[in-house]
């Protein structure tokens, strides 16, 4: 049976992230899975799932840098920022050729480093209680705030000139939160021809990469699990313990480790002397107390 720890797979186009779930919690034989920030249908890419109790270190994956491969296409604007929308105006073949390499670059650029992004009507943000697309498609109109998000990397791989589009080929390295259809949206609209996304892949999550992941459609979930452990010292510093110190941490007692200290709000992958993940621990001066803990997970039937 499946126990605790992360499954990556590498998403198909056409499935959402819930269905992935879905297939991954038959395959695991439980329903404790989660995954580590959505990605849309139309993408592909690494999705980062949590098995039983390792659904807690989904919380410290979230917020992780992410890099992506993108298509946008200039030409048009989208109602969803994407191809899955409904495209709005042809911009005049006139306006298209006027599109300089140079023109790109500068525009790429402006969208590069920290920078205030609008994210897409259509994204999951929660509006009132309710997700922004779910209003949208209620015939709602959405206007969500601008919010900060740094692109630490808009690089151009290739672009082609085609009737009435120029498709660009990108690849994205961006904080958390980044959507990257905002940037086509964002960067068709600076260069007065409007555009949207075609294709989108994810490629990294902080320390996993999709070469890592695996096929849904023959998934072994015994397999591909990364154990809890494994997962968590990948991800953060390793502290190992003693006996006595993993027993404390499991009560939830602090320990005092005199050749050690922190600031706090820094995790620490605590692990016991038998290999097992105790927890997620922070140092505050010598002291260390338990952000989360890691039970060992029972065997858990089919879902």
């Amino acid at each position: 049976m499946t126990g605790s720890g992360l499954i990556l797979v590498d998403k198909p186009a056409g499935m959402t992230s819930h269905d992935v779930v879905s297939r991954v919690r038959r395959a695991a034989g439980t329903r404790k899975v989660g995954h580590a920030g959505t990605l849309d249908p139309m993408a592909t890419g690494l999705l980062i799932l949590g098995i039983n109790s390792s659904t807690r270190l989904l919380t410290y994956i979230v917020g992780a840098d992410k890099e992506y491969l993108a298509t946008i296409r200039l030409g048009a604007s989208s109602t969803t920022d994407d191809a899955e929308g409904e495209l709005g105006e042809q911009a005049p073949q006139a306006a298209l050729d006027a599109v300089t390499p140079e023109a790109i670059a500068a525009g790429i650029a402006e969208l590069t480093g920290e920078i205030e992004q609008i994210p897409s009507s259509v994204s999951a943000i929660k509006v009132d209680g309710k997700r922004a697309y779910a209003r949208v498609r209620a015939g709602e109109a959405v206007e969500l705030k601008p919010r900060a998000v740094t692109v630490a990397e808009f690089e151009l791989i290739a672009s082609r000139r085609v009737a009435g589009a120029i498709d660009l080929d990108v690849r994205v390295v961006c904080s958390s939160g980044t959507y990257i259809r905002s940037l086509a949206r964002d960067l068709g609209a600076g260069l007065g021809v409007g555009g949207h996304l075609t294709a989108l892949r994810r490629t990294r999550v902080g320390a996993y990469d999709v070469r890592d992941a695996h096929d849904l459609a023959t998934l072994d979930a015994d397999a591909a699990l990364i154990p809890a452990v494994d997962a968590a010292v990948r991800l953060f510093e390793r502290l190992d313990l003693t006996e006595q110190q993993a027993i404390d941490l499991t009560h939830g007692r602090r320990i005092h480790i005199a050749d050690r200290e922190g600031a706090g709000g820094v995790p620490v992958a605590a692990v016991a002397p038998n290999g097992a993940l105790v927890g997620l621990i922070e140092f505050r001066g010598k002291e260390a107390r338990t952000l989360v803990n890691f039970p060992t997970d029972e065997a858990v039937g089919p879902a």
